[in-house]
C-alpha cells in the first residue's frame, strides 16, 4: 500500500528504536506557531513506525531543521490508503510530548484539522 505524495513534502529519513535506519513523511508548515506533521509510510519504512518512535523522532526533526521543540504543533497523520481495512482511514493526532512519561495523543476532528492547517477537511 503506498501512500500517496499529497501527505508529505519530502521523506525524511531517521534513527528509529535501537538505531533502526527508518523513515517517515514530513511536512512543516511555518505560521506563528510552526506544525509539524509526520506521516506514516507503511511498507514503504523499513524500520521504526512514526508512533513508536515517538519524542525520538520529534528530536531529530527539531534538530535537524532547527526548530525548538517546545514551539512547535506536533502531529502525527495515518494516511488514507484506499483500503477495506477501517485502520487505514485517514486520521490526524496532536501529540504532546511534555508529560515525563508518556506521550498523550488527542485525535483532530475534520473541523479543528482545517482551522489549524487552513487546508480542506482531508489532505
Amino acid at each position: 500500500m503506498h501512500v500517496p505524495e499529497k501527505y508529505y513534502d519530502e521523506v525524511f529519513e531517521f534513527r528509529g528504536k535501537w538505531d533502526m535506519p527508518s523513515r517517515c513523511g514530513l511536512r512543516i508548515i511555518k505560521k506563528e506557531t510552526t506544525i509539524v506533521i509526520v506521516t506514516e509510510l507503511y511498507q514503504d519504512n523499513p524500520g521504526t513506525s512514526v508512533t513508536a518512535a515517538g519524542k525520538l523522532l520529534a528530536d531529530q526533526i527539531c534538530r535537524e531543521k532547527n526548530l525548538i521543540p517546545e514551539k512547535i504543533i506536533y502531529l502525527e497523520c495515518n494516511p488514507d490508503t484506499s483500503s477495506k481495512l477501517s485502520f487505514y482511514d485517514e486520521e490526524f493526532f496532536e501529540v504532546d510530548f511534555t508529560k515525563k512519561d508518556k506521550p498523550v495523543y488527542r485525535q483532530l476532528n475534520a473541523k479543528e484539522l482545517k482551522d489549524l492547517l487552513g487546508f480542506p477537511e482531508r489532505l
